[in-house]
């Protein structure tokens, strides 16, 4: 009971830590009404939260998944929002749901800096969700719950951007909450289901990173607006509504392939993992 109590302190530990730094930005944000200014430095919150965790319950900071594990799941975490985010905008295009716009030249050559530095970026939230949260619950209960209590968590953490900033779009801030929480429930599944089958965090760095980049940025630099593309693309559009619970409901029937992660554990190791098919 002593090591049950411990392991779901150390999951409490992490999220009230990261809603105590993040605090900090959400002040700012309220202040001046824009996310943007310290955006990067509130995603890294998760990150600061997740090594002072590890520090309090004397924990390794090795065992975040720092390793590259098997490289066909990086190449997934690039190929699968830029499948998506094409799906996406295309569809919005070619039916006149959003606007056309042809990109510059030095845009695109810019990119592969784009996606870097994006990816710098989505290591802090990383850290933290992929890196100590998903982890930690994955040892304590199912798959399911892993997700769902990922999803709350990670919804939540997003929510003060929206309400007291600039962080949503042009559409109505209670369509904005509903479409990001939604969203957020599908690629909870995917990014869980990620992290446990590679077992490192770099696919889902570079996922994180590449869907910023060609959802926030690229897309939409290349479209225009019309009477519906607020409802459709970004962030918070119906667009990534569809493809990410569809995406979500792929990985989740892909969830009894983690079970040789979710095994029993030895006693004295204080792991004591829950089967994935819940």
């Amino acid at each position: 009971m002593g090591r049950t109590n411990r392991r779901w302190s150390k999951v409490l530990a992490f999220i009230l830590l990261t809603f105590a730094i993040s605090s900090v930005f959400y002040i700012i944000m309220y202040s001046t009404g824009s996310a943007r200014d310290v955006g990067a430095l509130w995603m890294w919150s998760p990150a600061a939260s997740a090594l002072l965790t590890q520090l309090l319950f004397r924990g390794n900071i090795r065992d975040l998944g720092w390793g590259l594990g098997q490289k066909k799941y990086l190449v997934w975490g690039l190929a699968i929002p830029l499948l998506y985010a094409c799906a996406i905008y295309g569809i919005a295009w070619t039916t006149g749901l959003a606007g056309f716009r042809q990109p510059a030249l030095a845009y695109l050559l810019f990119l592969p800096i784009g996606l870097v530095a994006a990816c710098l970026a989505a290591l802090g939230e990383e850290i933290g969700w992929r890196g100590l949260l998903v982890p930690e619950l994955a040892k304590r209960t199912t798959f399911t719950k892993t997700v769902l209590l990922t999803w709350f968590v990670w919804s939540i953490w997003h929510y003060p951007a929206i309400i007291l900033a600039d962080y949503h779009s042009q559409a109505p801030r209670w369509f904005d909450l509903s479409t990001l929480t939604i969203t957020v429930l599908g690629l909870s599944c995917f990014t869980t289901w990620l992290r446990l089958k590679s077992g490192s965090l770099w696919p889902v760095v570079i996922w994180h990173g590449a869907h910023n980049l060609l959802i926030q940025e690229a897309f939409i630099h290349m479209s225009t607006d019309t009477p519906f593309s607020k409802f459709v693309i970004d962030d918070f559009g119906i667009g990534l509504v569809i493809a990410t619970l569809i995406l979500g409901l792929v990985f989740w029937k892909k969830r009894f392939e983690l079970s040789q992660f979710l095994q029993p554990q030895p006693k004295e190791s204080g792991l004591m993992p829950g089967p994935a098919d819940a």
